[in-house]
C-alpha cells in the first residue's frame, strides 16, 4: 500500500496573514488554492504565494501517481525566532492530529524556512524537500529595482536611513552641548539593549491606546507622567554634566547620570499605571489592568536595582548595603509575582471565559475555552479538531470578547 503523504508549504514570517488576513493552517487543496490566489493578488512579488502554488502542483502530481495525499500551508510569525517556531510547531501538531500520514513532502522558498525541518522531523518522516527558486532577470537594472523597492518598506528604511540619521543627530547634539561621545554612545547602547532583548514591542505596546482626551480622567495622569518623564531626562543630563566637570572616570559619570534619570522614574511609571488602569476599568478589561500593573511593578523593581548599582558605583553606599537592599528588592519582586498570579486567577474565576474564542498574539485561531483549573492555574482549550490543549494562565495577555495567549 502506498505511503500516506502530506504536502506541506511553509510561510515562516506569516506574510499570508499580514497581506490577506487568512490565518494558518490552511488545509485542503481548494482552501490552499483560494488562499494562494488571494495572496498573489495582494502581492505578486512575494515568493510565499508561489510556494503555495508549487505545493498544489506537487499535490496534483502525487495524487495522479496514486498516492493518498493531503495538503496544507502552515504559517509562523512576523517576529521570527522562538515565536515563529512555536507557532509552526502548534500548527504542525494540529495537522498531524487531523491527518494520519506516514511521510511529508516539504515545500519551501529558501534557507530561512529550512528551520522548520528539525521541528517537522521530530514528528513525522520527511521524504522530500522541494526548494522553490524564482526565475529572475540577471541584470543590474533589476537588482537596483529590487533594492529601491525594499528601501520603501518601513522596516528596511528604518535600518538603512533611520539608525545612521539618529547617530549623526546624537553626536551633533552632544558636541554642541560639550557632553563628549559618552552620552550618545550610552543612548545607542540602551537602544541596542532594548532591541536585542526584544523589548521594543512591549515598550511600544505600553503606549498604544493611551486615552489622550481631556474628557477622560486618565488624561491628567498621562500628562503628569509625560511632564515627569521630561524632567527625568533633564535631571539625568544635568547630573551627568555636573559629574563630567569634576570626575574623569566615565563609569562614575554614567552612574551619576543614571541616578538623576531614575530618581523620579518610578513615580512617572506609577502615574502612567493609574491612567492605564482607569482606561482598562472603563473598558471592563480588569485582567489586562492586573497584567499591566504587574509589568510596571517588575519595571520599578528593576529600576530600583539599577539605582542601587549606580549609587554603589558612585561610592554613595557600601557593597554590603547594596547587597542587603538588593535582596530586599528581589524578595519584593517575588512577592509581587505571587500576588499578581493570585489576582489573575481570581479575576479569571469572575470572568465568564468559557466557550470564548482563543487566539495567539498574531491573531491565529487556536480554539475555544472549555474550562479552567484555578488551583493549578491551567486553561483548557479545545481546538477545531477536538484536541484539548493546556495553557498556563500566565500566558494569557488579554481577556475581552476573546482570549489572547502569548
Amino acid at each position: 500500500m502506498p505511503e500516506r503523504l502530506l504536502v506541506l508549504a511553509v510561510d515562516i514570517d506569516n506574510d499570508l496573514y499580514r497581506k490577506t488576513r487568512i490565518s494558518g493552517p490552511v488545509v485542503g487543496r481548494n482552501n490552499v488554492l483560494a488562499a494562494a490566489e488571494k495572496f498573489v493578488l495582494a502581492d505578486p512579488q512575494d515568493t510565499d504565494a508561489n510556494v503555495m502554488f508549487e505545493s498544489i502542483r506537487q499535490y496534483d502530481k502525487l495524487k495522479e501517481a496514486g498516492y493518498p495525499v493531503a495538503i496544507a500551508t502552515i504559517t509562523g510569525a512576523e517576529k521570527e525566532g522562538y515565536v515563529a517556531d512555536a507557532e509552526l510547531s502548534r500548527q504542525i501538531d494540529m495537522i498531524l492530529d487531523r491527518f494520519k500520514v506516514d511521510a511529508c513532502v516539504l515545500v519551501t522558498d529558501g534557507a530561512s524556512d529550512n528551520r522548520v525541518l528539525p521541528i517537522l522531523k521530530s514528528r513525522v518522516k520527511v521524504n522530500s524537500v522541494d526548494l522553490l527558486r524564482m526565475k529572475q532577470a540577471e541584470n543590474l537594472e533589476n537588482t537596483y529595482f529590487v533594492i529601491f523597492e525594499k528601501l520603501k518598506e518601513p522596516h528596511f528604511a528604518r535600518i538603512v536611513f533611520g539608525i545612521p540619521a539618529l547617530l549623526l543627530l546624537l553626536f551633533a547634539i552632544s558636541a554642541y552641548l560639550h557632553y563628549g561621545w559618552q552620552l550618545p554612545v550610552s543612548l545607542i547602547g540602551l537602544y541596542l539593549l532594548i532591541k536585542g532583548f526584544g523589548l521594543e514591542d512591549s515598550i511600544v505596546g505600553m503606549f498604544k491606546g493611551l486615552g489622550f482626551s481631556s474628557e477622560r480622567l486618565s488624561f491628567i495622569f498621562y500628562m503628569s507622567a509625560i511632564i515627569l518623564f521630561i524632567i527625568n531626562i533633564i535631571l539625568g543630563v544635568s547630573s551627568y554634566a555636573s559629574a563630567a566637570k569634576t570626575i574623569s572616570n566615565p563609569l562614575i559619570q554614567t552612574a551619576y547620570g543614571l541616578e538623576g534619570f531614575i530618581l523620579l522614574l518610578p513615580v512617572t511609571m506609577v502615574l502612567y499605571l493609574v491612567g492605564r488602569i482607569i482606561d482598562y476599568e472603563n473598558k471592563r478589561l480588569k485582567y489586562k489592568a492586573i497584567t499591566q500593573g504587574s509589568n510596571i511593578g517588575y519595571a520599578i523593581i528593576v529600576l530600583s536595582l539599577i539605582y542601587l548599582a549606580a549609587a554603589w558605583v558612585a561610592g554613595q553606599i557600601y557593597l554590603w548595603e547594596f547587597a542587603v537592599f538588593g535582596i530586599i528588592v528581589i524578595l519584593l519582586g517575588y512577592g509581587l509575582s505571587v500576588l499578581s498570579l493570585f489576582l489573575k486567577r481570581k479575576a479569571l474565576l469572575r470572568t465568564r471565559i468559557k466557550n470564548k474564542n482563543v487566539v495567539n498574539d498574531i491573531g491565529a485561531y487556536i480554539g475555544k475555552v472549555t474550562g479552567i483549573d484555578s488551583k493549578k492555574g491551567i486553561l483548557f482549550v479545545k481546538t477545531s479538531y477536538g484536541t484539548v490543549l493546556r495553557y498556563d494562565v500566565d500566558r494569557i495577555s488579554t481577556v475581552s470578547d476573546r482570549v489572547i495567549i502569548r
